[in-house]
Parts: C-alpha cells; sequence; structure tokens
C-alpha cells in the first residue's frame, strides 16, 4: 500500500485543529491516520514541574521529532507504530502509548513540522495555516485556559517570551516550503472543501 502524508502547519491558534477536525469528521471511518507533533514532546521527568513549566515549548528542540520521522517512515512501510502520549496539565509524557496502524493517508499537524528538512521532507503535500497573529493569541487564550488548565496572565507571558519570537523565528520562516496556504485554516470552508476533495482523490486512486 502506498502512503500519502499531509503536512498540516501554521502558528499556535491558526486553526490547525480545526482543519484537522473536519478532515477526521470527513474520512470518519476511512483509511486515514492523524499525527500531532505535540504528541512528541520529549519525556522531562528529570525535572520539577515547576522546572518543567519554565521549558520553551515552542522551540524545535523540545520535540522528538527524531522519533515522529522515524514513526512515519514505519507508517509508509505499512508497519504499525507507538506513539507517545502527552500531558499538557503535568508538562510531561505519560506512561502510555497509542497503537497506529497504517493507512492510506497520513495527516501530520504541528507548528514546526516544516522547520525540520527530514520531516518536511516525507510530506507529500504541505499546507500551510495562516492567520493573523491577533486572532491566533485569542484563540491561544482561550484554549489553554478552558483546556488546560492555564490562568490567563500565565498564557499571556508564556505568548510574549517564548510563543511570539518562536513564531517569528521559526515557524513563520517556515511558509514558504508549504504547497498550499490557507487563510484562517479549519474556519476557511471553501479551502477545507478543497482539501477534503484533493484527499479523497488520493484514496481512490490507489
Amino acid at each position: 500500500m502506498k502512503v500519502t502524508v499531509i503536512g498540516v502547519a501554521g502558528g499556535s491558534g491558526s486553526g490547525k485543529s480545526t482543519l484537522v477536525s473536519k478532515l477526521q469528521e470527513a474520512f470518519l471511518g476511512e483509511d486515514v491516520t492523524m499525527l500531532c507533533h505535540d504528541f512528541y514532546y520529549k519525556e522531562r521527568s528529570e525535572l520539577t514541574y515547576e522546572e518543567r513549566t519554565r521549558l520553551n515549548y515552542d522551540h524545535p528542540q523540545a520535540f522528538d521529532t527524531e522519533m515522529l520521522v522515524e514513526h512515519i517512515k514505519s507508517l509508509k512501510n505499512n508497519l504499525p507504530i507507538e506513539h507517545p502520549v502527552y500531558s499538557f496539565v503535568d508538562h510531561n509524557r505519560t506512561s502510555e502509548t497509542v497503537t497506529v496502524m497504517p493507512s492510506k493517508v497520513v495527516i501530520v499537524d504541528g507548528i514546526l513540522i516544516f522547520e525540520n528538512k527530514e520531516l518536511r521532507d516525507l510530506m507529500d503535500i504541505k499546507v500551510y495555516v495562516d492567520t493573523d497573529a491577533d486572532v491566533r493569541l485569542a484563540r491561544r487564550v482561550l484554549r489553554d485556559v478552558k483546556d488546560r488548565g492555564r490562568s490567563m496572565e500565565s498564557v499571556i507571558e508564556q505568548y510574549i517570551t517564548t510563543v511570539k519570537p518562536m513564531h517569528e523565528e521559526f515557524v513563520e520562516p517556515s511558509k514558504k516550503y508549504a504547497d498550499v496556504i490557507i487563510p484562517e485554516g479549519g474556519f476557511n470552508s471553501v479551502a477545507v472543501r478543497m482539501l477534503i476533495q484533493n484527499i479523497r482523490s488520493l484514496i481512490d486512486a490507489k
């Protein structure tokens, strides 16, 4: 089975997750697998909780990208993988893993997936979600406070000290590698429909 890998990148709060969710809905029960770069945050049990809260989670070195690369290679070779599970509450990996079977289409999302050349080269289609900074910040505040138990002050401080500078240094420049740029991500219904049709043709052609 030939496996097609689709990368979905863009800044934090850009609408990547909404786009991926709509793709999951469109291909529910079909031969499509979703992988998130966030699953691959490094295991940092050697640090205290307080030390982990102060790490820069928007820098490429925060991720075990080598493991993600090896997992995608395995899926391309029709081999199952066990991806790690990460807790945003504890800022660390859990002891659990999730089994993922090979599928015709693998969709990978994350803010920095185009920054790494080895990972980028495994992708057949690269989609960048482009959204204004003020919109991304508002969405990140809502998500982190509501879903991840963070205070608004801590979210805004993190945005100013690491998220924004890392976006400008690593994420935004990676846009040049995209094959397709989608303004507003999952909130762009026209672009979502076109992407779904493209993926559908890939599945049907195999």
